[in-house]
């Protein structure tokens, strides 16, 4: 029995079927010519597993299956962790119709720009807004009223601001919820105030409660059962929180003309600075409008021209605020927290400094 003419020589088969190869072998008799044609052959995991929950599946017409990955620059439709790949995703699978932002590199479809942001390494800046200006606009104002009419009276809007400064700061740091160092960083604040009174309004009194608490929470958070890492960040939180809320207590400390310039600056700031400008020329129209507000309010007072400094440096102070403010987890609740107390707090060293000094 003689070959025929270009046929191979294969092994007998008794039943007239055509020989088995293994899945991989057609792919290497080709001489890797496709590199796509052996995927038809491998076998797919129907499961659910932490890679196909987190992970979406390559398409297989990417021309390079090496480097056929999602990127930020290029997204596409999420798949099912249950569809193999090659195969389409489902019609309207695109979250760009729902408001989120494209597919990261996990395969989370549904995220906001700031969570990605924050996935991607990137602090996001999301500024708090109008609403949030005009409230510490109205706060500044309480102030500067308060201020006028006695120390007593410059209290309750004074321990507004430091509740609502320690509160903010922790959520701007994503810690949500956390009461207990609330508490403490508001407790400080008021500790910080009956010694301010107690002393008869010295500011030594606000650098010994902020040395008492850092004590205080360090050993607190010796004797939390959480991991490391956690204690570490909820003591810098702590620390922080309660640093700025004790600081704002420098209103009380300051004189009461300062704290009406001061005020009113930043106030002023605060709604200029909300404006619907670019970044630098509302900086810009931010700081002079706290000048003038300065030298008006200088001329009521004792101040006189010399509220123009003191008017700027608030508002520089200010905007540092409210720049911190608009980082990390900007949410409904920082901005009316955080951003409504930051510029404010942050400018109270500045209102008592600069007011012994000009004065």
């Amino acid at each position: 029995m003689t070959n025929q003419p270009n046929q191979p020589n294969q092994p007998y088969d008794p039943y007239g079927q055509q020989p088995q190869a293994w899945p991989g072998q057609a792919y290497q008799q080709q001489g890797y010519e496709d590199p796509h044609a052996a995927q038809q052959y491998t076998q797919q995991w129907q499961g659910q597993t932490w890679e196909t929950q987190n992970h979406q599946a390559v398409s297989a017409q990417a021309p390079d299956p090496e480097t056929a990955i999602l990127t930020p620059q290029s997204p596409r439709p999420p798949q099912s962790p249950r569809t193999p790949q090659g195969s389409a995703a489902p019609a309207g699978a695109d979250a760009s119709a729902t408001g989120y932002g494209p597919a990261t590199v996990g395969g989370n479809a549904r995220v906001t720009a700031a969570q990605r942001a924050r996935a991607e390494g990137r602090s996001p800046v999301i500024e708090p807004g109008l609403q949030p200006a005009v409230l510490t606009a109205l706060l500044g104002l309480l102030l500067a009223g308060a201020a006028a009419v006695g120390t007593y009276a410059l209290l309750v809007p004074l321990v507004v601001l430091q509740a609502v400064t320690a509160a903010g700061w922790f959520r701007l740091n994503g810690m949500w919820p956390a009461r207990q160092g609330i508490a403490l960083g508001f407790a400080g604040a008021l500790a910080a105030d009956a010694a301010l009174l107690a002393s008869g309004r010295s500011p030594s009194a606000i650098l010994g409660t902020i040395g008492v608490w850092v004590l205080l929470a360090l050993v607190l958070q010796l004797r939390s059962h959480a991991d490391p890492d956690e204690r570490m960040y909820g003591l810098m939180a702590t620390v922080a929180a309660s640093a700025l809320a004790i600081v704002a207590g420098g209103y009380l400390a300051a004189a009461a003309d300062a704290v009406t310039v001061g005020a009113v600056a930043v106030a002023v700031a605060a709604l200029a600075r909300a404006l619907p400008l670019p970044t630098p020329a509302s900086v810009v129209v931010s700081l002079l409008a706290a000048a003038g507000a300065g030298i008006a309010m200088g001329s009521v007072t004792d101040l006189g021209t010399s509220g123009a400094f003191l008017g700027a440096g608030a508002a520089v102070c200010a905007l540092i605020g409210h720049r911190v403010a608009s980082y990390d987890y900007p949410s409904r609740f920082v901005h009316f927290t955080a951003g409504v107390a930051l510029p404010l707090a942050a400018a109270a060293p500045a209102v008592y400094v600069l007011g012994r000094a000009l004065a």
